[in-house]
């Protein structure tokens, strides 16, 4: 039976769509993306002159860069700015101006986590240590960003297979920094009363859910009630933190294992989907740190963009089910 469901605290909905329903196997790739050669990959090992010089560089627990005349080779994981970014910090001051309309500088940092010298283990691929290694680069990454004048917030984001966004198949993370607070989060900011916070409220109830896929002493992984999208998966610590950079290496060892587990389970159940997963969080204590991960496995269409309200053909009870 379809039901329209609300947002745990937001005024926003999604159709569950039972009739339509699908299973795991419906949404296999028949195909999966060429990954190409890694000897003309930008990313990989021994091509590091193609892409601009690395600010961080991680190789065997020291953290180098790339100075004029020496690259940091047989590296761990290499951060360096992209060559195409959305935003820069380069940009020049603008006015609001326009015939009324308000525009801002382009300002900003757009930054390539190589989270291997791997051209095909990705996250789910890695081991303890590897995927430990690289969620420390994003924690210190996220420092780096949210210390700079004129950020006011940092996203991080994967983009996994081509459907996802991804122009280059090598295992990376893209840091974005905005000079303004997205609308999406002031939005949530606006609905959390600080001795109240909803997603509190939210991994207390989902714990102990049939909606509950995995957790460990400090984090839960589950199928959220509002779905917008099939096999859709939210990450949460159990204690409220603002963002990653509040977690001491403990927590962000937990973290990075039922991180690696997830996508692992959505590798085995839907045959390594694309998707994308991204982290949302704040400099400022009302907010409760979360990862959300959407496979990219059905196609928005116009319902979607003339109403907001998204179509998801498999409820999330029976998508945790199967990702166990």
């Amino acid at each position: 039976m379809t039901e329209i469901r609300k947002h745990y605290f937001l005024d926003e909905y999604c159709i569950i769509a039972v009739d339509r329903g699908k299973r795991p196997s419906d949404f296999k790739k028949s195909g999966k993306d060429d990954v190409g050669s890694s000897s003309n990959c930008p990313f990989c090992p021994g091509n590091e002159e193609s892409t601009p010089p690395a600010v961080a560089v991680y190789k065997g627990g020291a953290v180098l860069k790339d100075e004029k005349d020496s690259i940091v080779r047989d590296w761990d994981v290499r951060c360096f700015p992209n060559l195409y970014p959305a935003l820069s910090p380069d940009s020049s001051k603008v006015k609001n101006a326009d015939a009324g309309w308000i525009k801002h500088a382009g300002y900003g940092y757009h930054e390539i986590i190589t989270e291997t010298g791997s051209h095909t283990n990705h996250p789910s691929d890695l081991d303890d240590g590897e995927i430990k290694l690289l969620l420390k680069v994003y924690s210190d990454r996220i420092k780096y960003y949210s210390s700079k004048e004129g950020v006011a917030y940092v996203s991080l984001f994967r983009n996994h297979g081509r459907q996802a966004g991804a122009s280059l198949l090598h295992p990376h993370t893209q840091i974005i920094t905005s000079p303004l607070m997205p609308p999406k989060i002031e939005n949530e900011l606006k609905k959390i009363k600080t001795k109240n916070c909803p997603y509190c409220n939210i991994v207390e109830k989902e714990a102990v859910s049939e909606r509950l896929i995995e957790e460990n002493e400090g984090w839960i992984c589950f199928a959220p009630f509002y779905s917008k999208s099939p096999f859709e998966m939210w990450i949460l610590p159990k204690k409220h933190k603002c963002n990653l950079n509040r977690f001491d290496q403990v927590g962000l060892d937990s973290f990075a294992i039922i991180l690696r587990n997830t996508l692992r389970r959505l590798k085995d159940v839907l045959g390594d989907p694309p998707y994308n997963y991204m982290f949302f969080q704040t400099g400022g204590r009302k907010y409760h740190f979360n990862v959300r991960i959407q496979p990219k496995i059905s196609i928005e269409a116009g319902f979607e963009k003339s109403t907001e309200m998204y179509i998801n053909i498999v409820p999330p009870e029976d998508a945790a089910k199967y990702l166990k």
